[in-house]
């Protein structure tokens, strides 16, 4: 039996729920697909869950240097069982949340289990055969396995089953070196473990500029982590306690006990049936979209993760308005229309809009640039974390904030300020001249764009 709806939404995470909000507010009946998981990789194994753990490395640190601020602490332990206990807490706390609200919204049916389309307007879900006039895909993404030599002889982690961790290493070994990597690796040196990132590359975090990259290794390698780079060929072999990695030809190799892979992502895309339904994917197997989110068919639309247009919570939950604005509302919002953004969440953060440096460079532009060191932001010092700075790079002619980066205290906080002028599109000076409250982060943007110079 076919049943049919206005619209069919494949995928629970950060833009399906919302999305289904909207539409049965305005009177549509409403299907909401899910396989796994309600509220995606954000709620279950993304944003909620990493940053629960974050807090808890952050708790050990601070405690680990009482000394420093007076305050004695004695020996610092780490449970790792009530550690996964509060993520999980909160986590399933989020994600009942999400369920509830499905669950009690007129309009909708939720159906559990894998969806397919026969074509392009009908999919099937086990025994259900859903049809309806629009169709939004919002399948999200997961982990990429790499062919490495003597994988499939050991035990390894991806950034799900990491999370399900409730005694600590003894040695985590890390492949890869950029967001969800570092974030791993300070966290469980933080709760005690030993800890090497093995990168690939020349340098960690390599989409950023080299001098925030460089900061960012010696954050880390401060606190006792290890880092391998240039690691392009890399080998596992199993040992009577866990395995060794040898990163490249002639190298050591590492031996560790619990094995994390973190070497990017994929969209959840190779077995929805698109070809049944004519819908275009690219080489990477994103689902290809215009402007305003809806792929060469014309009744569908893809959201978040699996269209290729950002890989984070907040570019997700901004696509739905996007989809929700141009279909319900009149209001013709365009992706291109948003600046890039994102943080880091070591400790120090990252907070990044915008441009690199790097990129301003490469595009000829005539820029100023400005930067100020965390040792010279009071609040840093009062609160004695200095380490990292603030950037920030101008268009010369225009005054047009082109992008910038905070890696200190606060910073994906106070990257804001900056992110607020972009979007207003208003000149540097708007910032430069706003009086702000002492003593916190914010207050020394305005500073720094005081001080800036040609960008050579």
């Amino acid at each position: 039996m076919t049943t049919h709806f206005d619209a069919i939404i494949v995928g629970a995470g950060q833009a399906g729920p919302p999305l289904a909000g909207r539409l049965t507010a305005a009177g549509q009946r409403v299907a909401v697909v899910e396989r796994k998981l309600i509220g995606g990789t954000c709620v279950n194994n993304g944003c909620i869950p990493t940053k629960t753990l974050v807090a808890s490395a952050h708790a050990a640190h601070v405690a680990r240097r009482g000394s420093e601020y007076g305050v004695a602490t004695g020996s610092i332990t780490v449970d790792m069982a009530k550690i996964k206990a509060r993520k999980d807490g909160i986590m399933l706390a989020d994600r009942k949340g999400v369920e509830d609200w499905l669950d009690g919204m007129d309009g909708c049916t939720v159906f559990r289990g894998h969806a397919s389309f026969t074509d392009p307007h009908t999919l099937r879900v086990g025994d259900d055969v859903l049809q309806a006039d629009r169709i939004f895909l919002n399948v999200g993404g997961r982990a990429v396995v790499p062919d490495i030599p003597g994988l499939s002889d050991v035990d390894y982690l991806t950034n799900v089953s990491v999370l399900e961790i409730d005694t600590l290493p003894h040695h985590l070994v890390i492949v890869g070196g950029s967001y969800i990597a570092l974030e791993f690796a300070q966290m469980f040196r933080r709760f005690g473990a030993e800890v090497t990132v093995v990168e690939r590359g020349p340098r960690l975090a390599p989409r950023e500029d080299e001098d925030v990259s460089a900061a960012i290794r010696e954050i880390l390698e401060a606190e006792g982590i290890a880092i391998v780079v240039g690691a392009d060929d890399v080998r596992i072999s199993k040992s009577d306690k866990g395995f060794d990695l040898t990163p490249a030809a002639g190298a050591e190799p590492i031996r560790g006990d619990r094995l994390l892979l973190a070497v990017g992502r994929q969209p959840n895309t190779d077995d929805l049936g698109l070809d049944a339904a004519g819908v275009q994917t690219d080489g990477r197997g994103y689902i290809v979209v215009d402007d305003q989110l809806k792929t060469n068919v014309d009744h569908i639309w893809a959201m978040g993760d699996c269209n290729g247009k950002g890989a984070f919570t907040h570019t997700s939950y901004n696509d739905f308005e996007i989809v929700a604005a141009n279909l319900l509302d009149d209001d013709p919002r365009r992706v291109s229309d948003r600046i890039p953004t994102y943080a880091l969440y070591i400790d120090p953060p990252l907070g990044r809009a915008g441009m690199t440096v790097g990129e301003v460079r490469k595009a000829g532009r005539k820029a100023l640039v400005g930067k100020r060191p965390m040792t010279k932001v009071g609040r840093a010092v009062e609160k004695g974390e200095t380490q990292g700075f603030m950037q920030v790079v101008v268009d010369a002619d225009t005054h047009e904030i082109l992008g910038a980066a905070i890696l200190g205290v606060g910073g994906d906080e106070a990257i804001h300020c900056i992110l607020d002028v972009m979007s207003a599109k208003a000149p540097y000076t708007t910032l430069s001249r706003t009086m702000h409250i002492h003593p916190t982060v914010s207050e020394l943007i305005p500073t720094m764009l005081q001080e800036m110079s040609p960008l050579d």
